[in-house]
C-alpha cells in the first residue's frame, strides 16, 4: 500500500504540472481513447463522413491513460498520468449479441462491441478469496510491437459453489411481451428461461411477475416459492404477444411491485428480459434511468437485464444495468438460457460486492504510456476512488473480472510495473475493503504465445472485439494484433487444447467472422 500511495502522489504531481504546461501553451489534443467520466455515460466512437468508425490510432500513436475526471484531452506523452480507475462490470451482453448478429451473417455494429464484455464471456483461472471480496491477480505478455506488452489484471470472487447459505432472493420479473417479442427466440425464449430459473430458486424466495406492451401490468405480486411454484408456471405459461414497447411503463410498474415486495435481508433484485426497442409511452431513456437510480439509492433494488432478439436494443440495456447497479447478458437460445438461469443462477442473483472500483497505478520509472482496453462508459475519476459515495460496479460470487492494458514500458525497463487494487463495500454492512497486488517487468512473458492457456484465450477475445469495432475489419489496433484468419487459428488452438464449450464458440464466431470480409 505504501508503493501504491507514492506512485499514486507522484503521478498527481505530474499530472498537476503537465496541465498547467499544456494550458499556458493552448495546445491540447484529443485523446484516442474515447472520453470517460464519473457519470459513466458513454462515450460514443468517432464517425468519418460515410458513417464508418474512424480509425483508431497505431500502437506507436498510443497516449497516456485518460485521467478519468471526464475530460476527453490526454496528457502529454512526456508527463502522463499513471493512474488509471474504473468501475467494476460483469457485463456479457456485448459479445453474446455479436455472436447472434454473426450468426445470423451480418458484422456486428461497431457501437455495439464493448471489449471488457467479451473478455468477461470466459472462465478464468484466478486464485479465489475464502469470503466475501477479491483476490487481485496481474499477468502479461510482450508483444511483436517493440516495447508494447499486454497486461491483465484479474479481480476474483468467492466460488458460487459456496453460495449455499446465500441470503433468499426477491425477484421481479419484468417481461416485454410486445409485439416484437412474437418472433421466434424472444418471447418463447424468455418464458423458458424464467421456467428454468424458476425451477432452479429455493423455496425461501420470493417472486414477482410484470408484463408489458403498451401497458404494464403485475400479473403477479410478490410470492414465496415454497407453495407457490405451479402458480409462478401457470402465470409464466400464460404470456403472450400484443402490441407496442412500453418499456418506460414496464420498469417503472416492476420497481413499484418490486418496492411493494420488499424483503428486508433479501437480495431484491428485477430481472429484466426484453429486446430493449422502446417505442411507445416514455421512450427517453434519461427519464428511465432516473426511475431504476432512485429505487437504487432509497431500497437497493438491483437490475439483471437479459437481452433476447436479433434486432436488439444493446446500447439502452447496457444503460438501463448500469444505471441500475446489475448487469446485462445476452441469450440467444436454450443452452443460453439453461447456462444464465441455471448454471450460472448464484451469480446472478446474489452480491458479495457493492460499488466495486479498480485503481491501477502504472510505475513512472518503468512505464512510458499504457491504454485501458474497453471500459470507456466505466471509466471513474482517479480521485473517486475511495471516495464510496461515488457509483461502482455489484459484483456476486463466482464471478472474474479481467481488465486488459496495452503498455508500453520503456527501453531496458526493470523492476515493478503496476500495483493493482480494488475497493468495495460489504453488501449488509458497507464497510469498505480493500485487496491489492503487483506486476514486475521480470513477470512478463516473452510472447502472448508463451503465456498461460486462460491468458491467451484473454487476449484473443480483446483482439477479436477490437477487430470488429476497427475500421479496418481485417485487424485491430491493439499492439501485436494478428489478422482475423490468424485470430481464428488461434482460437481453433485454444478451443481443441481447452475442450472448454465457450472457447470452443469464440473460435467458431471468429472463423465466422473472417469469412464475412
Amino acid at each position: 500500500m505504501e508503493r501504491y500511495e507514492r506512485h499514486t502522489a507522484y503521478a498527481r504531481r505530474r499530472l498537476r504540472g503537465a496541465l498547467l504546461a499544456l494550458t499556458a501553451a493552448g495546445g491540447l489534443l484529443l485523446t484516442a481513447c474515447g472520453a470517460g467520466d464519473s457519470g459513466n455515460a458513454r462515450s460514443e466512437a468517432a464517425y468519418d463522413s460515410g458513417g464508418r468508425t474512424a480509425p483508431l490510432p497505431a500502437p506507436d500513436g498510443y497516449g497516456g491513460e485518460q485521467r478519468g475526471d471526464g475530460d476527453s484531452r490526454e496528457v502529454a506523452p512526456e508527463e502522463p498520468d499513471h493512474l488509471s480507475t474504473f468501475a467494476l462490470d460483469v457485463d456479457t451482453a456485448s459479445y453474446g449479441y455479436a455472436r447472434r448478429a454473426l450468426a445470423d451473417g451480418q458484422r456486428p455494429a461497431p457501437s455495439t462491441i464493448r471489449p471488457e464484455e467479451f473478455v468477461n464471456s470466459f472462465r478464468q483461472d484466478y486464485d479465489r478469496p475464502d469470503g466475501n471480496g477479491f483476490t487481485v491477480t496481474l499477468d502479461g505478455a510482450r508483444t511483436d510491437d517493440k516495447d508494447w506488452s499486454l497486461v491483465r489484471v484479474g479481480l476474483a470472487t468467492r466460488p458460487a459453489e459456496e453460495s449455499g447459505d446465500r441470503p433468499p432472493a426477491a425477484l421481479t420479473f419484468v417481461i416485454d411481451i410486445s409485439g416484437s417479442m412474437a418472433e421466434p427466440g424472444r418471447l418463447d425464449l424468455a418464458k423458458h428461461s424464467l421456467s428454468v430459473m424458476t425451477d432452479r430458486l429455493r423455496d425461501d424466495d420470493s417472486v414477482a411477475l410484470v408484463t408489458f406492451s403498451d401497458e404494464a401490468e403485475t400479473v403477479l405480486p410478490m410470492t414465496r416459492l415454497d407453495d407457490s411454484r405451479d402458480r409462478v408456471h401457470d402465470a409464466i405459461d400464460s404470456l403472450e404477444p400484443t402490441d407496442s414497447t412500453n418499456l418506460g411503463a414496464g420498469v417503472e410498474t416492476g420497481y413499484e411491485t418490486a418496492v411493494e415486495g420488499l424483503r428486508k435481508g433479501a437480495t431484491n433484485r428485477v430481472v429484466l428480459i426484453s429486446d430493449a426497442l422502446a417505442n411507445t409511452g416514455d421512450t427517453d431513456p434519461d427519464t428511465i434511468l432516473e426511475r431504476i437510480a432512485t429505487e437504487r439509492r432509497e431500497h437497493g433494488i438491483t437490475l439483471f437485464g437479459v437481452g433476447v432478439g436479433s434486432d436488439y436494443g444493446d446500447a439502452l440495456m447496457e444503460r438501463l444495468a448500469d444505471k441500475g447497479d446489475g448487469h446485462t447478458t445476452y441469450v440467444s437460445d436454450k443452452a443460453d438460457a439453461a447456462k444464465v438461469f441455471s448454471e450460472q443462477l448464484p451469480r446472478n442473483i446474489d452480491l458479495t460486492a457493492r460499488d466495486a472500483k479498480a485503481q491501477v497505478a502504472f510505475d513512472p520509472e518503468t512505464v512510458a504510456e499504457f491504454r485501458l482496453v474497453g471500459y470507456d462508459n466505466r471509466r471513474v475519476a482517479d480521485d473517486d476512488f475511495r471516495d464510496d459515495r461515488v457509483d461502482g460496479g455489484e459484483v456476486g460470487p463466482g464471478h472474474t473480472v479481467t481488465a486488459l492494458y496495452a503498455v508500453r514500458t520503456k527501453p531496458g525497463a526493470d523492476g515493478h510495473l503496476a500495483t493493482a487494487t480494488v475497493r468495495w463495500l460489504d453488501p449488509d454492512t458497507r464497510t469498505p475493503h480493500e485487496e491489492s497486488g503487483d506486476l514486475e517487468a521480470a513477470d512478463l512473458h516473452d510472447s502472448v504465445r508463451s503465456a498461460p492457456t486462460r491468458f491467451q484465450v484473454t487476449t484473443v477475445a480483446a483482439y477479436f472485439a477490437d477487430a470488429l469495432r476497427s475500421s479496418d475489419r481485417r485487424y485491430g489496433s491493439l499492439p501485436g494484433a494478428p489478422s482475423l484468419d490468424q485470430l481464428s487459428e488461434h482460437a481453433e488452438e485454444l478451443a481443441t487444447r481447452t475442450e472448454d464449450r465457450d472457447v470452443r464458440q469464440l473460435a467458431e464466431a471468429i472463423e465466422t467472422a473472417s469469412r464475412l470480409e
